[in-house]
C-alpha cells in the first residue's frame, strides 16, 4: 500500500499532484466525537485506491492544496456516511462539492433486507474484507494527537476501498434499476442543514462508519 503522511507544503503539494488527475476519490476523516461544533477533526484521508494520504490535522498540519480536490468539480470524492464527514469539514473552513455516499448506496441495494449499511458489514458483503476497527478507541478528547503506523493504518483502512466500492455499487444499481432512487437520496442529505445529518447516521457503531 502507497502511504504518504502529508505533513509538508512539498508533501502536501505532491499528493495534490498525485490526486488531481483522478476521476474518483476516496475521502474520511478521524474526529474525537460526534458533533463537528463541539469535537475535534483529528485527519482527512484521501485514496484512489492505490496511493493513500493522511493529513495530519491533529499535528497542526492543514489540507494546503489538497482542499482543491475537495471543491475540484470533476473528482468524485466518495465518503462512506458523508454528511458526518463534511459537517466536520465545513466546521473546519473546508467546501466539499460532487459527493458519492457508499453508505446511501447500500441502503439503497439492501433496502427491505435488514443488512447493517456500515462500513465494515458493507465491505465484507461486496469484497470479504474484514476490517480491524480496535483502533478506533484512542481517538478520543484524550488522545496527543501523535499519529503512530497503526493508527495511519487504521485510518487508511477504511478510505482506500471506497473508490472500488463505489465503482460495485454503481454497477448494481444500474442493473436493479435503482440509479435514480439513489440521486434523490443524496439529493435529500446534501441539502440537509447540519443539524438534521444524525438522522441519517448509520445505527451501528454510534457514528461510526466502521
Amino acid at each position: 500500500m502507497d502511504i504518504l503522511i502529508a505533513r509538508t507544503e512539498t508533501e502536501i503539494d505532491h499528493a495534490f499532484e498525485r490526486l488531481v488527475g483522478c476521476s474518483t476519490v476516496g475521502c474520511d476523516t478521524e474526529t474525537s466525537g460526534l458533533g463537528a461544533r463541539t469535537a475535534r477533526l483529528f485527519s482527512v484521508q484521501f485514496s484512489d485506491g492505490e496511493f493513500n494520504v493522511l493529513v495530519p490535522i491533529s499535528e497542526g498540519v492543514t489540507l494546503g492544496k489538497l482542499a482543491a480536490i475537495l471543491e475540484n468539480q470533476a473528482i468524485t470524492k466518495v465518503f462512506h456516511n458523508a454528511k458526518f464527514d463534511l459537517d466536520f469539514l465545513g466546521e473546519n473552513g473546508y467546501t466539499t462539492i460532487n459527493i458519492f455516499d457508499t453508505m446511501v448506496a447500500e441502503k439503497v441495494l439492501t433496502r427491505g433486507a435488514g443488512q447493517s449499511s456500515s462500513l465494515a458489514e458493507t465491505l465484507y458483503r461486496h469484497f470479504a474484507v474484514d476490517l480491524d476497527k480496535s483502533q478506533r478507541a484512542k481517538f478520543n478528547r484524550k488522545w496527543d494527537g501523535i499519529w503512530t503506523d497503526e493508527l495511519v493504518s487504521y485510518a487508511l483502512s477504511d478510505v482506500i476501498y471506497l473508490p472500488q466500492l463505489m465503482a460495485t455499487q454503481c454497477e448494481w444499481m444500474e442493473r436493479l434499476g435503482l440509479t435514480n432512487e439513489f440521486a434523490t437520496q443524496m439529493a435529500r442529505i446534501t441539502q440537509l442543514p447540519a443539524a438534521d445529518s444524525a438522522r441519517y447516521e448509520d445505527g451501528d457503531a454510534r457514528r461510526d462508519r466502521s
